[in-house]
């Protein structure tokens, strides 16, 4: 008798202690809401810190004045997908980023533009990609969601449906910047030296995870991620990348947008901003514990980075590359502007 009692004494005094012990947080338990945020970036890869102090002060004053203009737009009980829009139509106006203006050079010495839209509360979307001629690109794929009853247009269809919108043109010659011309001679140079599979250069690097995103959470609960890219240097004819592919490099819901940046066929291969918000949503985990889990354990080091608000209006913003241009605020008076981790 004493044995069976020794033995409920000790499962007792399990069950208590495991009881005891703090519950996982879940986001499904009550906390506070904001009423909005939210988050940008404007590429990840490796940036040496010890970049000309000129140039990080306008990444800086850039990455301020883009956040500026989306969380106006919020504060003033504007929706989410004109927040983000805007937002990337800066980023995509500025040369310092590979997306519109500052796009790189494909291997033909083109540049060909990409960009992915998408409304959480509708789940609809639109992408479009290998466009030369559209200035915004982001503003022709929220056409294309708008405006059509499809969600992905490709190189001279895009460029068809454009013609059939009011979003400005512009000769390609626009995009061409010296710098990044360079940048793709410098390529086209190694090509030739390197066979195989070889690491990556530290400039490399730092260009080839170009992009720009921009994602929020509006006063109505609504939320939206949009992705605007001019894709890597020397890429090869015809090649796509993650941003216009729903669910890789943009995907948003009810419940959780994201937009990605790095490395497109690693982001790709993961579907993952799709695989962050299903374990957002089928885990019941925070947003911040879902970061992490793509980030660090789907995801190898020197892959992507991501941005990402959550239906309560939190921000999260993580690479695992060294460094991502990124700015973040919400209506509680948050804020983050940064480029190294």
């Amino acid at each position: 008798m004493k044995k069976y009692l020794s033995l409920l004494t000790i499962f007792s005094l399990l069950m208590l202690a495991t009881a005891c012990q703090p519950a996982e947080q879940t986001n499904s338990e009550p906390q506070e809401t904001k009423e909005w945020s939210i988050a940008l970036h404007g590429g990840a890869g490796y940036v040496s810190e010890n970049m000309p102090e000129d140039r990080k002060e306008a990444y800086m004053a850039s990455l301020e004045e883009a956040l500026s203009i989306g969380s106006e737009i919020l504060a003033n009980g504007g929706s989410a997908l004109d927040a983000i829009e805007k937002t990337v139509n800066y980023l995509e106006d500025n040369e310092l980023y590979n997306a519109g203006k500052g796009a790189v050079f494909t291997s033909e010495g083109r540049n060909e533009l990409d960009a992915a839209i998408m409304d959480g509360s509708t789940l609809n979307a639109g992408a479009i990609t290998g466009v030369t001629t559209v200035k915004n690109p982001i503003s022709l794929a929220r056409k294309v969601m708008t405006d059509s009853k499809h969600v992905f247009f490709s190189a001279d269809g895009a460029e068809t449906f454009a013609d059939e919108t009011d979003v400005e043109r512009v000769d390609p010659s626009y995009f061409y910047t010296e710098s990044r011309y360079q940048s793709l001679q410098r390529a086209l140079e190694q090509e030739e030296e390197q066979s195989g599979l070889t690491p990556l250069t530290d400039e490399q690097k730092a260009w080839k995870y170009g992009t720009v995103g921009a994602v929020a959470k509006d006063v109505n609960g609504n939320l939206a991620a949009a992705t605007s890219t001019g894709g890597m240097t020397n890429k090869k004819y015809g090649r796509v990348g993650d941003v216009p592919i729903i669910g890789s490099g943009t995907y948003a819901n009810d419940e959780v947008a994201v937009s990605a940046t790095g490395w497109g066929e690693k982001i790709m291969l993961n579907v993952s901003a799709h695989t962050l918000a299903m374990f957002y949503k089928l885990k019941g985990a925070t947003l911040q514990e879902s970061m992490d889990y793509l980030v660090d354990e789907v995801l190898e080091p020197g892959d992507a980075g991501f941005i990402a608000v959550d239906k309560y209006g939190n921000y999260s913003m993580k690479t695992n590359t060294g460094s991502m241009f990124r700015a973040a605020t919400d209506s509680d008076g948050n804020k983050e502007v940064g480029i190294w981790e």
